[in-house]
């Protein structure tokens, strides 16, 4: 014993079982768990695309899997085998029967492209406007480099090529069995957050499914119309503008614009009047699509503002490349049904008095 009595011993900072010390070791845990998932998701960022790239592909098998089963009463593996065959024998024939005739025009309409840019950048150049004497290889050199670092890793036709074959394989998988995957990630949530996590996941499929139903909807009337409408007028590489017309309206917005700008410049390369033609046909296309299918679709699933969607496909496309700049639009309808869903499960708490 002390002269001035028993000395007693205070906690240090090193002691954890000091209540300051856990709660600041916690709070440290967070900020550092942030971190290292932000950093994981960056350079973690083209497979983790690739994966919801699959799931997106799963939904759109499921969703016709349901819609054939309001036609025919089989089993759902059967359903799914044939709406995959049907896909992926559209795409056989797309590329093999139509091929050749698409590559010649495929080769023209970048020589078309090549030349109507240039004599705009030259009429451009007269005027002041553009400075340098740019063309179009410059032009399109600024603009792949814009792309991203992440995309490149896909640049290569092999990395394309097995990209695809990634996506086929999770979107089949995913769809043969999809309550498998949602029982597997609710085994690693708390017994009490797994409910939530199902009514959550069930919306978000729900939503999914339907909007990429809107989706291919919308591809297809504006392929099709494309193709039949630029025909009528006379205007060159009918077949070619309607097929790219109809996948680059998988990306709303920025889709619309980069076909918008081909129709336009195919169709000034053959005469003034085709062009006009060309632009009018681009018009009634895009007003179909803007004021009935996509209107349609946003009652029906998740209503995004333009703004927001096109501000998300900037980001993720100037981030992510190619890929991110394709599943903005799902990414963010995700994320806003998952925000949705948890502020309804949340308990609103009485304020004090009542």
């Amino acid at each position: 014993m002390d002269e001035d009595g028993p000395h007693v011993e205070e906690r240090g900072p090193t002691e954890l079982r000091d209540p300051l010390v856990r709660q600041e070791l916690k709070k440290a845990s967070v900020w550092l768990g942030m971190a290292v998932t932000i950093a994981g998701i960056f350079f973690l960022a083209q497979p983790l695309l690739l994966i919801f790239a699959g799931i997106v592909l799963a939904a759109m098998l499921d969703g016709g899997t349901r819609l054939l089963g309001r036609i025919l009463p089989i089993g759902r593996g059967w359903r799914l085998a044939i709406v995959a065959t049907a896909a992926v024998g559209f795409v056989i024939w797309t590329f093999v029967f139509a091929g050749f005739e698409l590559a010649s025009q495929a080769e023209r309409l970048r020589e078309v492209i090549a030349f109507q840019t240039n004599r705009i950048l030259a009429f451009g150049n007269d005027l002041g406007i553009v400075q340098g004497g740019a063309s179009m290889n410059q032009l399109s050199s600024q603009l792949m480099g814009s792309l991203g670092r992440v995309g490149s890793a896909v640049s290569s036709a092999v990395g394309v090529l097995t990209s695809i074959v990634l996506i086929l394989v999770i979107g089949i998988f995913i769809a043969i069995e999809p309550r498998l995957y949602e029982r597997g990630i609710a085994w690693m949530l708390p017994m009490r957050n797994r409910d939530s996590f199902y009514t959550t996941a069930e919306c978000m499929g729900h939503t999914l499914r339907r909007l990429m139903a809107g989706r291919l909807v919308g591809m297809a009337v504006e392929g099709v119309g494309t193709w039949l409408l630029l025909l009528v007028g006379g205007v060159p590489m009918a077949a070619l503008l309607g097929i790219l017309t109809g996948l680059l309206a998988f990306i709303p917005n920025i889709g619309a614009i980069i076909s918008g700008v081909l129709i336009i410049l195919a169709g000034f390369s053959v005469s003034t009047d085709a062009g006009l033609w060309a632009i009018g046909v681009y018009l009634v296309v895009q007003t179909v699509d803007g004021y009935v299918i996509v209107p349609y679709v946003a009652r029906r699933t998740v209503d995004l503002a333009p703004a927001l969607v096109l501000g998300a496909q900037l980001l993720f496309g100037a981030l992510f490349g190619i890929m991110g700049l394709m599943l903005a639009d799902p990414i963010i309808a995700m994320i806003k049904t998952a925000l949705e869903q948890s502020s309804k499960q949340k308990p609103i708490k009485a304020k004090a008095g009542d």
